[in-house]
């Protein structure tokens, strides 16, 4: 058998390289900047209801049980914006909110900088694979671009390419976006490492030959080292 080296990284973003904020940091936000307040009991139980309907993008979706009459919108959210906005809105209506104007400022927000936060291994795994001249592409199921959400946390210049589904029409696990990515590092998918948090979606790198490698979707605080085993398999098959 031939042992081939891993000489190219894929990374998935959220869940992955980054974490959103909580539910509730990120409906304390959008009220700030709509000067809306909301009595404590309350505001606990209407962040509590968005994370149980997944209205957040990037959280964690283990739980949610999407109604029938979303499954199909929310089923194509990540292939155009214009889906991934209209999802998510439609996602978090199903929560009442005390001014119509939350639910676009809510979507608005959670495309921020300041609604992101790396994982604490993420700058050092980056940069030594920068270090080792091993070349970088995101891979990502989403709806708009994450581009300064990395350039904001100094994670920019660590990654070559991104390949993000609603720019390429597909999502993971399909092979496309695998092979695009490979194409873009121009290296042979035997050749590459796919990391990320979904099984099934990030998984789908094994269908072209990619080696993988999963993390656990937690809290950034929660996780501090998942990510650095992958600067132990880079050299390795």
């Amino acid at each position: 058998m031939t042992h081939r080296t891993i000489r190219a990284a894929l990374f998935d973003f959220s869940g992955t390289l980054f974490r959103v904020e909580s539910p509730e940091s990120w409906l304390r936000a959008a009220l700030d900047e709509t000067e809306l307040t909301l009595p404590e009991d309350e505001f606990t139980r209407t962040a509590r209801r968005l994370h149980e309907v997944g209205a957040l993008p990037g959280d964690s979706t283990d739980h949610v049980t999407v109604p029938d009459a979303l499954a199909g919108l929310v089923a194509r959210r990540d292939i155009d914006a214009e889906s991934h906005r209209a999802a998510y809105t439609a996602l978090a209506r199903q929560v009442p909110l005390p001014d119509e104007r939350l639910y676009d400022v809510l979507y608005e927000r959670h495309m921020r900088p300041a609604a992101w936060r790396p994982y604490p291994d993420a700058p050092e795994v980056l940069a030594g694979l920068r270090e080792r001249g091993v070349p970088v592409a995101v891979v990502s199921n989403i709806g708009w671009d994450p581009r300064p959400v990395f350039v904001a946390h100094g994670l920019d210049p660590y990654v070559d390419t991104y390949v993000l589904s609603y720019r390429h029409g597909v999502r993971k696990p399909d092979p496309r976006l695998f092979t695009a990515a490979c194409d873009a590092l121009g290296v042979a998918p035997a050749d590459a490492l796919m990391v990320g948090d979904d099984r099934r979606a990030d998984g789908g790198a094994a269908a072209i030959g990619c080696a993988l490698h999963f993390v656990d979707h937690l809290p950034a605080d929660r996780r501090p080292d998942g990510l650095r085993p992958v600067l132990g398999l880079v050299g390795a098959r």
